[in-house]
């Protein structure tokens, strides 16, 4: 066991960090298995954080605190890292991002996946670019490692051309694969910040990998991600399928409309919908043109491409 203090400037920093009735406080306890002590110090009136536990999970904890101060000193809504802003407390809430914005579904079939991602193990999320198929999913898989329903998050896609080869990319693997999980990274970019995401991934609480890594593995109490899925195969997909440990959830998304594989019949999103759209635990939630939350002109390309067919 360790102990490690963290000394505040004042009263309302320490009231700010600890947020409404300590939540902030309890939900770093939570993630980490950790305690927390606030106190004021005799004779100094200096107030202190005390963080007690094993070595690693304090010095994470530590890190967690530290951050939570550095991106909200100065601001009254120092709280809203780990807690959603006064007047924000509806059953509409997921989760707040570290810039302070509360992310909340905007659409009804996103309210509809979200709510089927928390009953089910296994969701598949079907429907255009823009409709915050992967987004919200991260939003939730944070949501569920904060208030330590799982222990990790897996993020996955396949890698997969649209036109331009991997070969011909500079750089190894690693270098050659990086552009297509990018769209993985700014997801957790924008709800964590750069410094506590990378914090997550080195410590592999966050895994993004290529699809194909995934193979022979079983994956406990984690929230696993497939994006891109109709750019799996089959075979591909079945195997993903079955990585699903005990105390997991899987996330499926996927448009249809973008399958990039050679043969498109193949692709495994339309046969797992095939297959699995019976299945009782298994939840499909589509979207549509009307619940894509990018840029206006998303929605108005994407209507001109279905008009084109």
């Amino acid at each position: 066991m360790s102990t490690k203090k963290i000394y505040l400037k004042n009263s309302e920093e320490a009231l700010a960090l600890l947020g409404r009735q300590d939540e902030n406080i309890r939900n770093i306890e939570n993630l980490y298995g950790v305690q927390i002590f606030a106190r004021q110090e005799a004779g100094s009136g200096m107030f202190t954080l005390s963080v007690r536990g094993s070595g690693a999970k304090v010095d994470k904890a530590v890190r967690d605190i530290e951050l939570l101060r550095d991106n909200f000193r100065g601001k009254n809504d120092i709280v809203s890292a780990y807690a959603p802003k006064a007047g924000n407390d509806s059953g509409d809430y997921l989760y707040t991002s570290y810039s302070g914005r509360v992310i909340t579904p905007r659409s009804a079939n996103q309210k509809k996946y979200i709510e089927s991602i928390f009953c089910k193990d296994m969701v598949f999320a079907i429907g255009p670019a823009g409709t915050g198929k992967t987004f919200l999913a991260v939003a939730c898989a944070l949501k569920m490692l904060r208030n330590g329903n799982i222990s990790k998050i897996v993020l996955t896609r396949p890698v997969v051309e649209a036109g331009e080869k991997l070969g011909f990319l500079p750089g190894d693997l690693y270098e050659k694969i990086n552009p297509y999980l990018r769209p993985l990274y700014d997801a957790f970019y924008y709800m964590l910040g750069v410094d506590r995401f990378k914090a997550l991934k080195d410590d592999e609480t966050i895994e993004i990998v290529p699809l194909a890594y995934m193979r022979g593995r079983t994956i406990e109490k984690a929230f696993i991600i497939l994006d891109e899925a109709q750019n799996t195969t089959t075979e591909q997909m079945k195997m993903f399928l079955t990585r699903m440990g005990i105390g997991s959830k899987i996330v499926v998304s996927g448009d249809r409309t973008q399958i990039d594989i050679a043969s498109p019949k193949n692709s495994g999103l339309l046969s797992a919908e095939k297959l699995l759209k019976d299945v009782e635990d298994i939840d499909f939630v589509y979207f549509d043109k009307s619940d894509i939350v990018r840029h206006k002109l998303v929605k108005q390309i994407v209507k001109a491409y279905e008009g084109k067919k």
